[in-house]
């Protein structure tokens, strides 16, 4: 079940958006504007895999109810009504004679499984370890859709800043656009130049439609993850300070941490103990077979002279009696199982250290994550700062005429690859350090 739950968790979150024609919460009792918190308790709430992980669950519940019933003694009543029509021989009046008669025979059973070297009981603590791990794994579920909304909300929040950061450039470049007609009418600057600074707004407005159909699809995605109606406006809440600095803890401690408390991991566990108890439950085909039964019945019929009551009491009787089945030779059938069943054990435990590296390497990874987003932002923040320092004097140079066209729109260009920069490394920053505290055990917010 965890082998396709990341990779194709988006893809099956995507069709069922699309496919869904039951919608639990009516667009007019959705929020006007959504936080991160409120995305993430939505989609845990509405979402169709993990509901659906969730039916699973009930549906293991249901399991174990039915093995906890096979230890208590079952009742069946059984009738049958029949209808006799033959011919006889008559060797009173010679030939044949035509006779028919009805009969009835009624019964209770009951029967109840008093040893079985331990396999019910085997059973029902097997069951009781499948729905843990059934629960376990719609919380994994959870983890990864949680995961996918807090990169995709953060996404959009840096398409809405660079949005609003381009929008900004646009606007001085037209107010440097009109400067420059001004000055080129006057004969103060070259045709050259003034086309240059119409294809320099030219190209600042490109990139503003860009970040928009950016963000545009952005809000798509999120909207398809939390599985929203076509039609709804999604609109979500910028924070306050999204600060994309703070303290890392050390790599061991969080995997020590992952390791103890992430639900796949537990759920492998559990998968373990189960497969012991399918070993157990197979070597019980070894063993004897105790079992008691009791019944009550009686009949009647109508070929005899007494009452149908007096029948019934007649032939009431009882019986009750033990059952003792000793396995000798099933075509290996038991051998067989109790085989498998090592193999299964065997497999559990690959399973289990397979989820316990994977995890660790993505511990791993997002602490990598973290450590280069953060110098990364740092080292962006620097080059901002001395960007915009450079630009801030190109201006200036620009309106006084002391700097031409051309080497103020490279330090234009070198600005808004600064600013850029430094946006996309902040909000590297805030998603990679949120991932690994998550991995750790820290709810996700903003």
């Amino acid at each position: 079940m965890r082998s396709f739950m990341i990779n194709t968790l988006m893809a099956i979150l995507i069709i069922h958006a699309a496919h869904s024609t039951a919608q639990t919460i009516e667009s007019n009792q959705l929020p006007t504007v959504w936080n991160l918190e409120q995305c993430i308790a939505y989609s845990k709430q509405q979402n169709i895999q993990i509901n659906t992980l969730r039916l699973t669950t009930k549906s293991t519940e249901q399991d174990l109810l039915l093995s906890k019933a096979a230890k208590y003694p079952n009742l069946l009543g059984n009738a049958s009504q029949t209808f006799t029509n033959a011919k006889n021989a008559d060797p009173v009046v010679g030939g044949f004679q035509t006779q028919s008669s009805f009969a009835g025979n009624y019964s209770l059973g009951s029967s109840m499984v008093i040893y079985n070297g331990g396999y019910l009981n085997n059973d029902v603590r097997q069951k009781e370890l499948f729905i843990k791990s059934a629960q376990f794994n719609a919380d994994a579920a959870q983890n990864d859709i949680t995961i996918l909304i807090t990169q995709s909300y953060l996404t959009i929040l840096l398409a809405k800043e660079n949005s609003i950061y381009l929008n900004e450039i646009v606007t001085t470049s037209k107010a440097q656009l009109k400067l420059g007609e001004l000055k080129y009418n006057a004969g103060s600057i070259a045709k050259k130049d003034f086309v240059l600074l119409k294809a320099q707004l030219a190209t600042d407005n490109y990139n503003l439609v860009v970040s928009q159909n950016n963000e545009r699809q952005n809000t798509l995605t999120l909207k398809q993850l939390l599985q929203l109606p076509s039609g709804y406006n999604l609109n979500i809440q910028k924070p306050e300070d999204l600060a994309a600095a703070f303290p890392v803890i050390n790599l061991e401690d969080a995997q020590k941490i992952a390791l103890e408390q992430r639900p796949e991991i537990k759920s492998s566990l559990l998968e373990k103990e189960a497969a012991d108890l399918e070993l157990l439950k197979a070597k019980a085909s070894f063993k004897p077979t105790l079992t008691a039964s009791g019944t009550l019945a009686s009949g009647y019929s109508d070929n005899l002279s007494t009452s149908f009551a007096s029948q019934l009491d007649n032939n009431f009787y009882q019986r009750v009696g033990l059952s003792l089945s000793v396995p000798v030779f099933n075509n290996r059938i038991a051998r067989t199982n109790v085989e498998k069943s090592k193999i299964a054990i065997d497999q559990s435990k690959l399973d289990l250290t397979n989820t316990e590296t994977v995890l660790s390497q993505k511990v791993e990874q997002a602490y990598i994550n973290v450590l280069n987003a953060q110098s990364q932002f740092t080292a962006a923040d620097e080059q901002l700062e001395a960007n915009t320092e450079n630009y801030r004097i190109a201006n200036e140079q620009l309106r006084l005429g002391g700097i031409n066209t051309v080497d103020y729109l490279q330090e234009k260009n070198l600005y808004v690859q600064a600013f850029q920069n430094f946006i996309q490394a902040k909000y590297n920053a805030v998603v990679s350090l949120k991932i690994y505290d998550f991995y750790r055990g820290d709810p996700i917010k903003l």
